[in-house]
């Protein structure tokens, strides 16, 4: 594939719902998550780090303005709010607590497809100063993910994307073992990293002039791994 799917993360306890929100983000390229209690969202925001979730307020063990707040509490990730009330102290009060978007209930899929997209912008342009990111010859676009070397796309599965996309958004940084196994696996390969070190071979045999002296996607031995903001010679792995 030549680009991989943002993950989203819908909160809802209306099954009808989900599925209609399902098949209208992965017709547009996303990777949907369900949850259909606050409990299960939470877990779920917790331990598969979406891209972006949307949540439901009227949930039945916790109102969608408490699990706002306990996201908000330490994560970022854009969240946009569904609710069949139209009020606007209600859309402030949420937007303050730190929504990124407020959509009333029924709604076009089309609407709630484009607000997305901003909220992905503007996330990752606040912490990238830009959604594409450069590193080399390597380009990664985090909105529309897609990954260009040297001005062709090339083709990722969806774990290589995650990959490219988590060293992305840190460029230049060292990201250690332990958080890229966090964000790319659940259950028992979070432990396992050799999981972690097959999927880099993998990754560089796909953006490395040679895989064997890797220049872009350096090894930080014993702590984890750094996309480079421009070439450099490294031990291989």
């Amino acid at each position: 594939m030549s680009k991989s799917a943002n993950v989203v993360l819908v909160i809802d306890d209306e099954p009808k719902i989900r599925r209609f929100l399902r098949a209208g983000f992965e017709l547009n390229g996303f990777s949907v998550l369900e949850a259909e209690n606050a409990a299960d969202g939470l877990k779920a925001a917790t331990f598969n780090a979406p891209d972006l979730i949307v949540l439901d307020l009227d949930l039945p063990d916790l109102h969608g303005g408490e699990i706002l707040e306990r996201i908000r509490s330490w994560s970022n990730v854009p969240i946009i709010i569904l609710s069949v009330e139209a009020s606007e102290e209600q859309k402030v009060r949420l937007l303050k607590l730190g929504a990124d978007d407020y959509v009333v209930k029924p709604f076009g899929i089309a609407e709630l497809l484009a607000r997305s997209e901003s909220a992905l912008r503007r996330y990752f342009k606040s912490s990238t100063e830009s959604s594409v990111v450069s590193a080399g010859p390597l380009s990664v676009d985090l909105v529309t993910r897609s990954v260009l070397l040297n001005g062709d796309q090339i083709r990722l599965t969806r774990k290589e994307y995650r990959l490219v996309h988590i060293l992305a958004t840190h460029v230049g940084l060292v990201v250690t073992h332990d958080q890229l196994l966090k964000d790319i696996w659940s259950g028992n390969q979070r432990d396992n990293i050799q999981y972690l070190r097959i999927l880099v071979r993998k990754l560089r045999q796909k953006i490395e002039t040679d895989p064997n002296d890797p220049r872009l996607l350096i090894t930080e031995s014993g702590v984890g791994y750094r996309l480079q903001s421009r070439l450099e010679t490294s031990p291989t792995d």
